[in-house]
């Protein structure tokens, strides 16, 4: 049986009901019936590769308020950017293992902020073996879309993120093409170099809005490309036949002008005509994260005409979309 079109991926999850990189989170994601979902992973201090959104996690565990930990606090760059917090190369994954997780927007999701506290950290080898077993479990075909995070700091700090992935695909049977695994980044470069390991997947090119990627600015400063400019038709040019797709901001797609109001992209016609699939994040029905055409009244955290932005998004034809919500992605984009 074909899967539908475009592939509906649990976004960290099922986020919009319960804290990112939970247990329950995956397990509602699986249970509302994704094609796919999505963890992010970065690396303890003992090489584990966790599952969290970002190194800095002081936003999405309690480790804040562990007093065990208060010393950990540091202050570091990462990608550019000075933060101040909590960092997973900090410490062992046996100390992660403690953490609980929290909601990332507790005031816009104050429900699934209710369940803060209550779930540990996973890895991800926890993630994979879990989407291995609801596959068998339900009769059907799951992936794991992995996002690597941060290749370029972590190598900075002495942890070569392509080998430990390589390792922990091989020893969880993720590697060979058996199971459907797509693997993305913001960083091209480490996605070349899992090509080059001979990992099996689908190989996912990442593009923000604005900025260039880490990666290329640290090896070529002001001349690496935008991630606008490859995202334009030379710039695909050169993706071409290296990975096999890329992932947009939705805005790219939708193209809001000033006052919000929906626009006109050809970024999907684009991808297609050069063999390109295409993904886009995040669909997400509060208004805090429609276009201003589709806000409606009730404040951030209501839902507003999300089914007319998503529609928008279905209609560009688009091969990928990452919910916050499975259940509503499902049922949109399924149907």
């Amino acid at each position: 049986m074909p899967r539908r079109t475009p592939l509906v991926i649990g976004h960290r999850g099922a986020p919009g009901y319960r804290p990112e990189h939970s247990r329950s989170s995956y397990d509602l994601a699986l249970e509302f019936g994704v094609d796919a979902v999505e963890p992010d992973i970065v690396v303890s201090s003992d090489g584990v590769l966790v599952v969290r959104h970002e190194n800095e996690i002081s936003g999405t565990t309690d480790v804040a308020d562990r007093l065990e930990y208060k010393s950990r606090r540091a202050t570091k760059t990462v990608d550019g950017a000075e933060l101040t917090g909590w960092f997973t190369e900090d410490f062992t994954w046996d100390e992660l293992s403690t953490l609980r997780c929290r909601e990332r927007l507790p005031k816009l999701r104050a429900s699934s902020a209710s369940f803060d506290d209550q779930q540990p950290v996973l890895r991800l080898r926890d993630v994979l073996d879990l989407v291995r077993l609801a596959a068998l479990d339900q009769g059907r075909e799951i992936g794991v879309v992995l996002e690597i995070k941060h290749a370029t700091y972590f190598a900075s700090v002495g942890w070569d993120i392509a080998e430990l992935i390589e390792a922990e695909l091989r020893e969880a049977g993720w590697a060979d093409g058996q199971l459907p695994l797509i693997i993305e980044s913001f960083e091209s470069t480490v996605l070349f170099r899992l090509q080059e390991r001979g990992i099996r997947a689908s190989y996912i090119y990442l593009l923000e809005a604005a900025g260039r990627p880490f990666d290329l600015l640290s090896q070529h400063g002001k001349a690496a490309l935008t991630y606008r400019q490859t995202a334009a038709p030379a710039g695909l040019d050169g993706l071409a036949g290296r990975v096999d797709g890329i992932s947009v901001d939705k805005r790219m797609i939708l193209a809001p002008d000033k006052l919000g109001r929906l626009g006109s992209s050809s970024v999907v016609a684009d991808a297609h005509e050069r063999g390109l699939r295409v993904f886009t994040w995040t669909c997400r029905p509060e208004n805090s994260f429609l276009i201003g055409q589709f806000r409606g009244r009730g404040g951030p955290a209501a839902f507003g005409d999300w089914q007319g932005e998503w529609a928008a998004i279905r209609d560009a034809g688009v091969d990928g979309v990452f919910v916050d919500h499975p259940d509503l992605g499902v049922a949109f984009f399924g149907s």
